[in-house]
Parts: structure tokens; C-alpha cells; sequence
């Protein structure tokens, strides 16, 4: 055991995980960290508030799959942070937030410290996970591995891990402790058996995909092949079948020709997705007596919806025994797998056209609905999926443009490419969730598309992405401040209140923070797909000023 100081043994800890980016704010609590991340060949990436260095960390885990780190503080770069590892539980991503804390015999009643905060672990407890403190230098290490094991090993969610920072300077002898090998979780045998049967029986099936089933696009397509079912993604899905593949229904559960498919459907297979009321808008879809659900969470397979069958497991092996089960293997009787061949061969004979048309005819419904709602940002939207083709990636916040429009709209060829903060529904992600996105993927063209009110939450972070050279265009639609708020109190009778916002000047501010910026002429798709295309190639972030409705 080699002795090293807390900051030192916490570096190793996150270089041993592959950890190779992180995100954050040095601060007098922190040094000692930031002082042992360069020598372990980890780079700490600058933002200019700790709310977007863990949206980065968000950004970068959704596009990747792997753990996004974030390093602050003690005492308010935390609570900078919370927001966004609020975002982070909400949406399921792995977002590991490593802070300093008080000194190891802090009296609990305080002494007005800098950064000192009542109970710090208590408000983050509250908010990911776990929240963890660390007690020795040669706990760090267990600490680390620990919190990646947590990720990894079940629903990912993000977690806290407090290094008191007397412990920071502290040398100790230190231990390494090796990555965890993720375990994969797999239904049960007579749990699988049941899906394969329900699903093979089925006349007029159906497949959600949620962002659970992110990790296996293959099987998703494979299972929806067999099946001859249309896949409806959710947003965090979206991408989890190519948009271009005869199946693919479209995105958005929210959708009035997403229910009328369902309540049609005599069987639903549902994978990874929470079927939440932030999903849905209207209510829960018609599933009595025809849901399959796959999820990791045991709490979450019978959340928001009582599956007829539950399997509880990892995506790929529960997908991949159901096709065994259908190709007659060991999983599942053959019967099984009979009755999905006997099917295919119905189709080739009187009834093939009601079969082979029942996809096509959904995906045209759903794709009108779609195309309908968002068409009045048509002429932003078309330009951004031509420039991001089949490699990139949008990077949405939470505004009219994004899930009225963008989510449903624009076409995905793999997932993990629409960043979009679902669940809790944050302002401001877009932005610096993009920043990861783009040096996660720094080959692949990356898109933030946010509206004028969202984007001053973080607007600082174009400094920051000005700073990393980044190609980065950042497309802002101006819709005169908060517009979904504005129209929710419309409908109410109520007069708009404290929603209209006056837009500042967004390309003279993006130039004053190093980035270029222009003003994009009002329905000029072509200027704006030209401006994009400038933006994918330039040496620093662009920002689009767009005014629609």
C-alpha cells in the first residue's frame, strides 16, 4: 500500500475507473483534488457555475453510457450542483458529484466556517442515490468503487461522495480497489416464459421503448421485427430504433395517435421506460390487460401502470430470452415459438396486407399528429436534423421548441443522440449538456437548441465552451420569454404575468463571451442550415438568434 494523500487516493480512485473528463470549480476546499487530476491523465474541464459543470457531466454520461464526474467545493458549489443531480435521479443517469466537505471533527452545531452548511448530506440525500462521507484517506478508494458499483449495477442513478477536505490533505497508506465487474440482471425463467407466450399470442402487438432500453437498439428492433409490431420511443428512448426503419412509429407518449395504437394493440411490450405522467401529459395509457413490462427496477415495473407480466432484468437478456423463447430455445416451450412462426406464415397468405399495412398505417398517423404539432417551427427544426444527419446529436432544454417540437420531429438513427431533461424538466440543460455531448463525441456533430428564457440560465457556459475551442452551434428561438407558461395562463383566462421577457441582444452577448453570434433572418431555413453548417466547422461555439412563434 502506497501512502498518499486523500486528494492523491480519490485521483487513482477515478483514473482506475476510466475516468478520463471531469467537470467543475476549483475552490479553496478542493485544491488538493485539482492538484493530483492532471498527473492520473484526468482532464478537469472549466464551466463558469457548478449547475453546468454537472449538467456536462449529465450531457456527456447520456451520450456515452459511462459515469459523468463532477468535482466542486464544499457548501455552495454543491447546492450550485443540486439541480442538475436532481435532473440527473429523475432521468435515470449515472452523474458521480464529488465535493469537499467540512473538516472531520467539525462540531456538528458549526463555528461559521467558510462554505459551512447545516447538514450538507442531509439535503443531498434528499436529492440522488446516496450521499456518502468519507471518514479516513483509506476509505476513499471503497468510496469510489462503491459509487460505481451503484451506478453500474442497477438503475443508474447519480450519487454524492463528501471527502472532508482536512482529509483531503491527510497522507495515508491507501489500498486500490479494482472496478466492480457489472452484473447483469435477468428475469425469471417462468416470468420470461410467460411474456414469450402473451407476446406470441398476441394479434396486434405493440412496443414502447423507453431510455432503459438504450443499451440494446438491436434486440429492440429484432424483437420488434419478430413481433411485426411499430415501436413508439419516449424521448429518452428516442433513437432506440432507427427513425428511418419501417417499424419505428415515431416519438412522444403524449400523442393522441400514440393512445388510439395502444388501445388498438392487444399486447404491449414496454422497456425501460417509467410510463410517468411527465412521459404521458394526459393521463395513463389504456394497458389493463396487455402489458409486458421489462425494467431494472422492481419498484418501477409496477409503477404507473400493473403489468400482466413483469420481467425484471437488464434490457439485452430479457430481450434476447424472448427471442430465444419465439426460435423455439430452452427459455420458453416451442409452442412458443410455433405460434409466432404460424403468424408470419398467416401473413403470407389471405391476411399478409392487414398485417404488413397495420405498421405502416401507425407510423403515417403518428407521424401526421407529429408533423402537424410542430410545423410551426418547421423552418428551424428541418435545417437542424439535415446538418446533424445520421452521427449527430441535439442537445434540447426544456422548451416549446424541444418537446413540442424537436422530440417528435426530428429523426434519430441510434440512441443516445436527443438530450432532453425529461422528468424534473430543468431550464438551462441544454447548454452545457451539449458540452459533454461534444467532447464525448468530439468527431460527431453536436446541436443545442434552446429558447430565449431557458438559455439565460446558463448562459455563462458559452465562456466555457468558447474557452474548449468547441464547434458548437447553439441555436436560441425566441418566443418573447416564457411561452409555455404564458399560454398554460391564457387557457386559464388568467392575463400573462411576469412571462414576457425582453430578449437581449443574443449575438452581440455570444460575442462578447468568445463565441460568434448572428441574427438569423425570420423564416430563412436555408440561412440557418448555412449558418449550422459555418457552426459544425468554426474554432468556437456559435450562437443563432431565431424568433418563432
Amino acid at each position: 500500500m502506497t501512502p498518499l494523500t486523500g486528494g492523491a487516493a480519490l485521483a487513482h480512485a477515478l483514473a482506475g475507473h476510466g475516468v478520463d473528463l471531469v467537470w467543475g470549480i476549483p475552490g479553496t476546499h478542493n485544491l488538493e483534488i485539482y492538484a493530483h487530476l492532471p498527473p492520473t491523465g484526468i482532464r478537469p474541464i472549466p464551466t463558469r457555475h457548478e449547475q453546468g459543470a454537472a449538467f456536462a457531466a449529465d450531457g456527456f454520461a447520456r451520450a456515452t453510457g459511462r459515469v459523468g464526474v463532477c468535482v466542486t467545493t464544499s457548501g455552495p458549489g454543491v447546492l450550485n450542483a443540486a439541480t442538475a443531480l436532481a435532473q440527473a435521479w429523475s432521468d435515470s443517469v449515472p452523474v458521480l458529484l464529488i465535493s469537499a466537505g467540512m473538516p472531520l471533527r467539525h462540531p456538528g452545531r458549526g463555528t461559521g466556517e467558510l462554505h459551512e452548511t447545516k447538514d450538507l448530506r442531509a439535503v443531498m440525500q434528499g436529492i440522488v442515490a446516496y450521499s456518502h462521507r468519507v471518514t479516513s484517506v483509506g476509505e476513499i478508494p471503497f468510496a469510489v468503487a462503491q459509487a460505481f458499483a451503484t451506478m453500474r449495477g442497477g438503475r443508474p442513478r447519480p450519487v454524492h461522495v463528501e471527502v472532508p477536505f482536512d482529509v483531503l490533505e491527510e497522507s495515508a497508506p491507501v489500498e486500490p480497489v479494482a472496478p466492480l465487474a457489472r452484473g447483469v440482471a435477468r428475469p425469471e425463467i417462468a416470468a420470461l416464459q410467460a411474456a414469450a407466450q402473451r407476446l406470441a399470442d398476441a394479434e396486434r402487438a405493440a412496443i414502447i421503448a423507453g431510455g432503459g432500453a438504450a443499451g440494446a437498439p438491436d434486440l429492440v428492433r429484432s424483437c420488434a421485427e419478430h413481433l411485426g409490431a411499430p415501436v413508439i420511443t419516449t424521448f429518452n428512448g428516442k433513437g432506440c430504433i432507427a427513425s428511418d426503419h419501417p417499424l419505428c412509429a415515431g416519438t412522444g407518449l403524449h400523442q393522441k395517435a400514440v393512445r388510439e395504437l395502444v388501445d388498438e394493440s392487444d399486447a404491449v411490450l414496454v422497456v425501460g421506460s417509467e410510463l410517468a405522467p411527465a412521459d404521458l401529459w394526459d393521463g395513463p395509457l389504456p394497458l389493463q390487460g396487455k402489458l409486458v413490462r421489462i425494467d431494472i427496477d422492481p419498484v418501477a415495473v409496477i409503477t404507473n401502470a400493473a403489468p400482466e407480466v413483469a420481467l425484471v432484468g437488464d434490457a439485452a437478456p430479457a430481450l434476447e430470452a424472448l427471442l430465444a423463447a419465439w426460435r423455439g430455445a430452452d427459455a420458453a416451450p416451442a409452442a412458443v415459438g410455433e405460434r409466432v412462426e404460424a403468424r408470419h406464415r398467416r401473413g403470407a397468405g389471405s391476411r399478409s396486407k392487414p398485417d404488413g399495412e397495420r405498421p405502416r398505417r401507425w407510423r403515417e398517423r403518428i407521424r401526421q399528429e407529429a408533423v402537424q404539432a410542430s410545423d410551426r417551427w418547421a423552418w428551424v427544426l428541418d435545417p437542424i436534423g439535415e446538418v446533424l444527419g445520421e452521427r449527430g446529436t441535439l442537445a434540447g432544454d426544456s422548451a416549446m421548441v424541444c418537446y413540442r417540437g424537436a422530440a417528435v420531429r426530428l429523426p434519430a438513427q441510434r440512441p443516445r443522440s436527443f438530450l432532453y431533461p425529461t422528468g424534473f424538466g430543468t431550464l438551462g440543460y441544454g447548454l452545457p449538456a451539449g458540452i459533454g455531448a461534444k467532447l464525448a463525441r468530439p468527431e460527431d456533430p453536436v446541436v443545442v437548441l434552446m429558447g430565449d428564457g431557458g438559455v439565460m440560465f446558463t448562459v455563462a457556459e458559452l465562456a466555457a465552451a468558447a474557452q474548449l475551442g468547441l464547434a458548437l452551434p447553439v441555436v436560441v428561438v425566441e418566443n418573447g420569454g416564457y411561452g409555455e407558461i404564458r399560454e398554460e395562463m391564457l387557457r386559464r383566462g388568467d392575463p400573462p404575468v411576469a412571462v414576457e421577457l425582453p430578449a437581449p441582444d443574443f449575438a452581440a452577448l455570444a460575442e462578447a463571451l468568445g463565441c460568434h453570434g448572428e441574427r438569423v433572418p425570420d423564416g430563412d431555413g436555408d440561412a440557418l442550415e448555412a449558418a449550422l453548417r459555418r457552426g459544425l466547422t468554426a474554432g468556437r461555439p456559435t450562437l443563432l438568434h431565431v424568433r418563432a412563434a
